[in-house]
């Protein structure tokens, strides 16, 4: 049998290549003649470039000292696919982990515009940007300044950056922006959501960033002035991405936003690896209702489908049933809890793919076997 592995990353506990191999392993202690194929994905969030890197063998990282989103430099790297195709992490210049005390109305994105410049002077054609992981709320407004862009008070002067800044934006200059490159700009994100809102940037993701409700008061209303600003569909889908970078690369760079799992899993090739596929093994840190909408899982659940290969779900937590006909395993209840199962991902990873590979022959009572069999 040939079995594709494609799981994301285990957000907080392992990474997708960690877990495809844990699974992969696990499968071959128990059927060791099958032939087990590792693609680890990604949807946009961090660890998109680490995959990207891993699948494409000539890509070429370049290091730029950047303004963390602290306001303090930080080392980060962008990757440079054959091409001319560069690719941006924002989680790499303005990510969460990067903030050593979380500051939600004062995180910046000032970071990921100065390695979105490094890549336009390095001469890319075309520049993607992995959106998730943001540790601020300023609509972009960061990453469009350190490409050129001027966010005004209504005293003509420059505003300091951060989210909360924005509450006294009375003009934006874009007079003075960096053209994009010749062959266009996407953003990859795994959230659809809004720009303003109760679904939007700062009311979903605010507190997730430390924001109480009067901080995210505040940065509601900046992003309500930003849009006043800039025009555009504060409401297209993912414009609420990273804190309201996707609207604002959107609006004033003619950035295209996409499902960032679907693109990850084209560069990599998982179309032509389940093409002559007989299981297809996918799973996050926890599965649940939105899995399926631009995430990892769901979408190589869709592909699965369109190939016609059963599919299995493993997973940290399955808070939600899977789609008919798809099996899910959840190492919670593997390893008798979740906190074990995140202290020991390779162990309880590994105990999945055993698990799944011996339900192939331990006939239909097994409760994967008539999925995993198919």
């Amino acid at each position: 049998m040939r079995i594709v592995v494609a799981p994301d990353s285990f957000k907080g506990s392992i990474g997708a290549a960690g877990a495809a191999a844990a699974l992969a392993a696990g499968w071959r202690d128990a059927r060791p003649g099958d032939d087990v194929a590792c693609v680890p994905l990604a949807d946009g969030g961090e660890g998109t470039l680490e995959v990207l890197a891993a699948a494409v063998g000539t890509a070429r990282w370049h290091r730029v000292p950047v303004t963390g989103p602290a306001g303090t430099q930080v080392s980060a790297r962008w990757l440079e696919l054959p091409g001319g195709t560069g690719y941006i992490e924002l989680a790499q210049g303005s990510g969460l982990p990067l903030m050593t005390a979380l500051d939600p109305l004062g995180a910046q994105t000032t970071g990921t515009g100065e390695l979105i410049a490094d890549a336009l002077d390095a001469g890319v054609r075309r520049i993607v940007i992995a959106l998730g992981g943001s540790a601020s709320t300023d609509g972009g407004s960061g990453a469009l300044a350190a490409l050129g862009a001027r966010f005004l008070d209504a005293a003509g002067q420059e505003l300091p950056p951060g989210g909360g800044a924005l509450g006294g934006l009375a003009s934006a200059d874009l007079t003075g922006l960096r053209p994009p490159p010749p062959g266009g700009v996407a953003c990859l994100t795994d959230v659809r959501a809004p720009l303003l809102g109760p679904r939007g940037a700062a009311a979903v993701f605010g507190p997730q960033k430390g924001a109480d409700a009067a901080q995210i008061a505040v940065l509601e209303a900046g992003l309500g002035r930003l849009a006043a600003a800039l025009g555009g569909d504060p409401g297209a889908p993912g414009s609420g991405a990273a804190g309201g970078t996707g609207y604002g690369l959107a609006v004033a760079w003619g950035a295209r936003i996409r499902p960032g799992a679907d693109e990850v899993s084209r560069i990599v090739g998982l179309g032509r690896q389940l093409n002559d596929a007989d299981l297809v093994l996918t799973g996050e840190g926890r599965y649940d209702a939105t899995s399926a909408d631009g995430k990892v899982t769901g979408s190589v659940l869709a592909a699965a489908a369109r190939a016609g290969v059963p599919a299995v779900i493993v997973a940290g937590q399955v808070a939600d049933d899977p789609p008919p006909g798809v099996t899910a395993v959840a190492l919670a209840a593997l390893a008798g809890g979740n906190d074990a199962a995140m202290t020991s991902p390779e162990r309880w990873l590994r105990a999945a793919g055993e698990r799944l590979a011996r339900g192939l022959t331990a006939g239909p009572d097994h409760p994967v076997a008539g999925q995993a069999a198919g």
